[in-house]
């Protein structure tokens, strides 16, 4: 089978628990995932991801691994997995992997060991500090809230650092025996046929030195310590030296970096295509600044719909293209499972919600880059609504229902709230059918809520729906133009979105309208060929040299 080139390359990230249930136990499966990749491929995916498959406690979905060499039996077996490899190899398709290489699970056999016995040569494996005076080793916070540090459960004056979860404890990455391991698990993988990787927080695996306590008034509550645990120059080594041992077993192996905090200048770095580095990486900067005026005061922001402030995403998509043309592929995305789906980021009523999402498919994905599309972005799924609070795993969560029932908001009105702005509500099942659970099981759902009034049965009847939009999109960013082309933008007006794609004497010119209003445009050329718009929202006035969008419309313009 021939290598996809990143530039052809188009990638659907599938969360596999919420994908498709083929043994009926309201789990989606990795044989689910294998019934459904005849309708990938007609969408015009060749590059499929999958989080991670590993056994697992489950106590962060599977990014707390216990076993590295085994699929957790909850979504298959390894004879499924070879079969879903074969299977997608045979459609001219490539497989890549989430792998968890910055911590494991407190269950993973290193970790027990190294708690066991104090000369264990797993101890060296994981980061270890004695506390300060009767007090925690430094301040440092964790992302799920809390210390980074917890006590050796051995009972020794050490403490265990965990960047996540207490369950799950960081390797060190100083360890040479350690990052050994980490390869010899990835080859392993390699030899079962995938075809890359998505480094799951991969920018962690350097630490300062933990006795520098963060600024703060109080030394005792956790501070969030990002310039001490993230980005820091010796991961630019690990990387290289993973990579480049990766290559030497396969030379057109694909690495997908999640680099959420890296600024343009890191993400040059780890994308340097004169070094063994990240082919692609995930930044969250895209989304980084919220619009903040449509917060209920009395509510905590963390649970309310953070809505994108789409002047100030222009400005850093703008930034973003403009430093890494002739350099590296962005990666282009709207959603991830640790995002809120895009649709509830912008909030519009019912009878333009169909637009924006068809708008949204041509501003982000003909850009130069790589598309990663995130299941059933490709109908317009917006967040399940979660029905029990407990479902979102998350203190925070719990913290936000309580603030909310005291301040008098009514329940339901809360967990749509948190819903639509949790990670936890993006997860929700594949609407395949409008039938019960969506078609995605004939058992009740791993994670229990309700769904969206979309699904690929309805999608593929209406020609005009959002599915085949999208196949539309897909197939047009596949042609040359898309994939080797230039990009310029023009950012005259705050309104548009528009952009120019110019390869060899071809050039392209897409405009989008960010706004419910109308927007007229000039047109940059007299003869150009309509390539895509949406129905009735989009139109071509060649007598006036003009186009004319409606509200969230699109239209695709060539010679």
């Amino acid at each position: 089978m021939k290598a996809v080139s990143n530039g052809e390359r188009i990638i659907y990230q599938i969360y596999p628990k919420s994908f498709m249930d083929s043994n009926h136990d309201g789990i989606g499966d990795l044989n689910g995932i294998t019934s459904r990749l005849d309708y990938l491929k007609a969408l015009g995916i060749n590059t499929l991801w999958l989080n991670p498959i590993f056994v697992s406690p489950q106590v962060d979905n599977g990014y707390d691994v216990s076993n590295y060499f085994m699929v957790d039996p909850t979504i298959g077996t390894m004879e499924d997995f070879d079969n879903l490899v074969n299977a997608v190899h045979e459609r001219g398709m490539e497989l890549i992997l989430d792998f968890v290489l910055n911590h494991t699970s407190d269950q993973h056999p290193w970790f027990k060991d190294a708690i066991s016995n104090p000369h264990s040569i797993y101890r060296d494996y994981y980061l270890w500090q004695k506390g300060q005076d009767g007090q925690l080793p430094n301040n440092w916070g964790s992302f799920f809230g809390g210390s980074v540090w917890e006590k050796d459960p051995a009972g020794s004056e050490e403490y265990y650092f965990h960047l996540f979860a207490k369950e799950m404890p960081d390797l060190n990455w100083a360890n040479h025996e350690l990052r050994q391991a980490m390869l010899d698990i990835a080859k392993f993988w390699l030899n079962h046929q995938v075809d890359g990787f998505r480094l799951d927080a991969f920018i962690h695996t350097a630490k300062a030195n933990f006795e520098q306590n963060v600024f703060s008034g109080d030394l005792n509550e956790p501070q969030l310590a990002e310039e001490y645990y993230a980005n820091m120059p010796q991961v630019q080594a690990y990387l290289s030296e993973f990579i480049h041992a990766l290559k030497e077993v396969k030379p057109d192996i694909f690495i997908l970096g999640e680099a959420a905090s890296a600024d343009i200048d890191l993400v040059e770095s780890y994308t340097d295509p004169n070094r063994s580095m990240c082919d692609s990486v995930v930044t969250f900067r895209y989304f980084s600044d919220d619009d903040q005026q449509k917060f209920i005061s009395q509510l905590p922001q963390e649970g309310q719909p953070h809505l994108l402030d789409t002047v100030k995403f222009k400005k850093t998509m703008v930034e973003w293209q403009t430093a890494l043309q002739g350099w590296s592929y962005p990666t282009l995305y709207w959603s991830n499972h640790d995002l809120p789906r895009i649709l509830n980021k912008l909030m519009v009523g019912p009878d333009h919600q169909k637009d924006l999402a068809k708008m949204l498919a041509v501003l982000m994905y003909l850009q130069r880059g790589i598309p990663c599309i995130y299941y059933g972005e490709e109908l317009g799924m917006t967040a399940g609504k979660i029905v029990d609070p407990t479902d979102f795993e998350d203190p925070f969560a719990l913290a936000f229902m309580e603030v909310g029932l005291k301040q008098g908001f009514d329940k339901d009105e809360l967990l749509a709230s948190l819903s639509a702005s949790h990670k936890m509500g993006a997860r929700s099942v594949m609407q395949w059918t409008d039938g019960v659970y969506a078609g995605f099981s004939d058992e009740r759902p791993w994670l229990n809520a309700t769904g969206n009034d979309v699904s690929v049965l309805l999608e593929k009847q209406d020609p005009n729906s959002i599915l085949n939009f999208y196949s539309q999109v897909l197939a047009i960013k596949k042609e040359q133009l898309y994939t080797l082309g230039k990009i310029v933008f023009d950012v005259r007006t705050q309104d548009i979105y528009a952009y120019k794609r110019s390869f060899d004497t071809h050039q392209a010119f897409i405009f989008c309208n960010l706004t419910d209003k109308k927007q007229e445009i000039t047109l940059p050329e007299p003869n150009l060929n309509l390539r895509i718009k949406i129905k009735n929202q989009a139109n071509l006035d060649r007598t006036n040299g003009k186009v004319i969008l409606k509200a969230y419309g699109t239209i695709v313009l060539d010679n």
